[in-house]
């Protein structure tokens, strides 16, 4: 775990009160920044949200998919988490607390947007952090990368009907095609770059391209940062105004945190699974791609609005929430192996 990664909350702190400060010095700079905009795409923000997202996908084989069959129980638990759950106790979380009861301490005019970004955040399954989060618990690699694989070639398929059905619920009318294009944008296109830069590395060598993942590793951590900057420099007054935001969004999405790692833990108990199994699913079942999350906030929202900083606040929130995932999930090793077992092959 690189410097970034392990200290990731502080520099995303330190990135907000930059960010926050630029905005209140620099007004003028960054209203230029947000005219950049080609059908609705801030083009400075997308090309950020590709220099974070390919590297990440750089990782990922594909090829891995045919793993699944190993870790049935594993990975039903997982996608069971991640699709029928998660996105549904979100919106249900966001109902509850922003809708009611922290409405009063809420700008009433962003309401719907801040529900709308915390369902985008709960409907993307994390990918690459995954892996930190996998080796910390010593999870088993080859079921982290076959689950991995497999929720990005779902997301695909289902990250753009499960948002708009919900927010629909929600009562917020979104334009299909513009949630389209995003998954188009920041999913399908670069997996499908990031596969080709993958096989092309991969035939020079696996020194090749363990070397280029070393050189453009840090340049992800960076993009997202610089994103962050740009985020908080649009919202910032609005933060200044009520600090208390960022504290109130925070609480459900802490909330569905704790909920679906638990749930998915106590599921994979339950079934037998291996420790080293259950570790990755329960934390690919709470975690969030919050890269994907920010650019379709971004996207359908706008760069000033609630679904924006909804997002962010979840960059925020995760790294220590997911860490203390991490410690329960490796000091309960004891008890979990106590429960029921059944022989699960753990792959080559």
């Amino acid at each position: 775990m690189g410097t970034f990664e392990r200290y990731l909350s502080w520099w995303v702190i330190a990135c907000i009160g930059t960010g926050i400060a630029l905005g209140q010095v620099m007004p003028g700079a960054f209203e230029a920044i947000g005219r950049l905009e080609v059908a609705k795409v801030n083009l400075p923000v997308g090309a950020l949200i590709w220099v974070m997202i390919v590297p990440m996908l750089l990782k990922i084989d594909f090829g891995a998919l045919h793993q699944v069959k190993e870790h049935w129980r594993g990975i039903g638990v997982t996608l069971f988490v991640n699709w029928a759950v998660k996105p549904f106790s979100m919106a249900l979380l966001a109902w509850i607390f922003v809708r009611h009861l922290f409405s009063p301490w809420l700008p009433a005019a962003q309401l719907d947007s801040y529900v709308a970004g915390l369902i985008l955040l709960a409907a993307a399954p994390c990918t690459a952090m995954v892996f930190v989060w996998s080796e910390l618990c010593r999870g088993n690699p080859y079921f982290t990368l076959s689950q991995v694989a497999l929720n990005d070639t779902l997301m695909i398929l289902l990250f753009a009907p499960i948002v708009a059905l919900l927010l629909g619920l929600s009562s917020i009318t979104v334009p299909w095609d513009t949630l389209l294009a995003s998954v188009v944008l920041y999913v399908a296109i670069p997996v499908v770059l990031a596969q080709l830069w993958r096989r092309w590395l991969l035939a020079r060598g696996e020194a090749s391209y363990r070397a280029t993942l070393a050189r453009i590793g840090p340049f992800s951590i960076a993009a997202l940062l610089a994103t962050i900057v740009l985020l908080f420099g649009f919202q910032g007054e609005a933060i200044l105004r009520q600090p208390l935001v960022i504290a109130l969004l925070a609480v459900p999405i802490l909330i569905q945190v704790f909920f679906n790692s638990g749930l998915a833990y106590l599921l994979n108990r339950r079934l037998g699974v291996a420790h080293e199994v259950a570790g990755p699913s329960c934390l690919i079942g709470a975690s969030n791609f919050f890269e994907l999350a920010v650019a379709a906030a971004i996207t359908l929202f706008g760069l000033q609005s609630g679904a924006a900083l909804a997002t962010v606040v979840g960059v925020l929130v995760e790294v220590p929430a997911m860490l203390a995932v991490v410690k329960v999930v490796n000091a309960t090793k004891g008890w979990y192996e106590a429960g029921p077992r059944r022989p699960i092959r753990s792959g080559p």
